[in-house]
């Protein structure tokens, strides 16, 4: 985790009062500051027992898990009860949005508590949030400058993360850099849901907050309801098109003006057609076109640009190792991540078990065995089956590898799988090092509640076994 990024500051909060290094919360003990914000501060922390005495029967106790967190602590005390109000809806939010949709690449929530410190007034009472810790942060990275060849991955990763909160009926609504965590690999984890809304038909409806340099055109005249204000994930698309600028431009915004409200009135004046997008030369063609798309001046003109279509275009660009560009098959729309945690709550219920066993519904067989390989490295580095990990099995591997197309059982890395045949085109399959394959292999299950067979890309494993070809359905 870095900087909460949250805008204004805490009313009556000291800054000099912060936690110690040492200083226990729950079940975990602070290491050092990460960052602050208007409305919470982050700290790096570990297991105060270490990670052989975790215990989760306190509250906030460490769980079985990673060594060190990252804990957001969001004070309460001296507020004023519509600032604590505020604080506990964006608590609640991020709680909410944890539990339930959970993906690769959103940072990972824990558990949260309220915290007794009757020696530190300023801290008792403030809600904690435990979360997964990243190495860094987008903003961080262009500050330093970004890698030529991490900028397009990173981009995908931010449209894998931003099509899975849409899919599940949520919208960021606070994209920037500093709500793009990245961990030791450059993988990307979307953070910070404090104004994540959960939409109701087309629309959600959020604080009249947000950072300035994000916001659409259409939130600066957006009036202010009851319920707040109206949002739709097209905004999270605007936001994802300066971030496309800024990464691609060394963190240059396409909107001119030496502040966020001179910038803002920039947006203005290109939403009502006043005036031109104008993007720096130093962005690329195909980056250049796929942000304009991103910040095209009004909802309805961005409302076809969702996060899974320029995934889709994303996937299907690939770079040669000379350098140039080649288009693989369009049916790539989907990157094989994008099944990663779907439907979380009825898809990812097996119990932990070792890395390596085969899973439930999995059967052996001497016909041959493949081997679950996750491109994602801290998957692969994890000795539980956590949820967010798990990958699918597909019920047909020539459709469009989405949710309606997945079988009950899930699958981790280093399971071992019953594999009979292969086809050799079915549906393309993008991984997140840039690999592709049509092929997929037919894997068997016991029976059960699901069909008696499913299919498991070939992207997913880096064994290639001498099946034979699966025999044709009769046309």
């Amino acid at each position: 985790m870095t900087s909460p990024g949250a805008p204004g500051g805490i009313a009556g909060q000291d800054r000099t009062d912060e936690l110690p290094p040492g200083y226990r919360v729950g079940g975990w003990v602070v290491s050092a500051l990460i960052g602050s914000g208007g409305w919470s501060t982050v700290y790096a922390a570990r297991p105060a027992d270490g990670p052989a005495g975790r215990s989760g029967a306190d509250p906030g106790g460490a769980p079985a898990g990673p060594a060190d967190v990252a804990l957001k602590i969001m004070p309460t005390a001296g507020l004023a009860p519509r600032q604590v109000r505020r604080i506990m809806e964006s608590a609640r939010r991020e709680v909410e949005l944890g539990s339930r949709v959970g993906h690769p690449r959103l940072i990972g929530l824990l558990d949260s508590f309220v915290l007794a410190a009757p020696d530190r007034p300023a801290v008792d009472g403030a809600i904690v949030l435990v979360m997964e810790r990243a190495s860094g942060s987008l903003r961080e990275l262009l500050d330093a400058g970004v890698p030529e060849a991490d900028r397009g991955p990173l981009i995908a990763g931010i449209c894998e993360g931003l099509a899975h909160l849409h899919r599940s009926g949520w919208v960021h609504a606070d994209l920037k850099p500093e709500n793009v965590l990245l961990g030791t690999d450059r993988s990307v984890k979307l953070s910070d849901f404090g104004l994540a809304t959960e939409l109701t038909g087309t629309h959600g409806y959020v604080p009249p907050m947000g950072t300035l340099d994000y916001l659409p055109p259409e939130r600066w005249r957006a009036p202010l309801g009851e319920l707040g204000v109206r949002i739709r994930p097209t905004a999270d698309i605007w936001a994802l098109g300066i971030v496309v600028h800024e990464v691609f431009s060394s963190g240059g915004s396409p909107f001119s003006g030496a502040t966020p409200v001179a910038r803002g009135a920039a947006v203005q004046e290109y939403g009502e057609g006043r005036a031109p997008l104008r993007m720096d030369h130093a962005v690329p063609p195909f980056w250049r076109e796929l942000a304009a798309d991103c910040l095209a001046p009004t909802h309805e003109a961005r409302a076809p640009h969702t996060a899974d279509s320029l995934l889709a275009r994303i996937a299907g660009r690939q770079e040669t190792p000379g350098g140039g560009r080649q288009r693989v098959r369009a049916r790539a729309a989907v990157l094989a991540t994008a099944m990663c945690g779907v439907a979380a709550a009825t898809l990812c219920s097996d119990a932990v078990r070792p890395v390596g066993s085969v899973p439930p519904g999995v059967v052996s067989s001497t016909a041959g065995t493949v081997r679950v390989f996750n491109a994602e490295r801290s998957c692969r580095e994890r000795v539980d089956r956590h949820p967010g990990c798990s990958l699918g099995l597909a019920i047909d591997p020539v459709r469009p590898y989405t949710a309606d197309n997945v079988v009950p059982t899930r699958v981790w890395h280093g399971d071992v799988l019953a594999a009979d045949c292969q086809v050799p085109d079915g549906q393309p399959i993008v991984d997140e090092e840039a690999r592709w394959s049509t092929r997929w292999f037919r894997v068997r299950l016991r029976s059960g509640s699901g069909p008696p067979v499913a299919w498991l890309p070939a992207v997913r494993t880096k064994e290639r076994p001498a099946l034979p070809e699966c025999p044709r359905p009769p046309a």
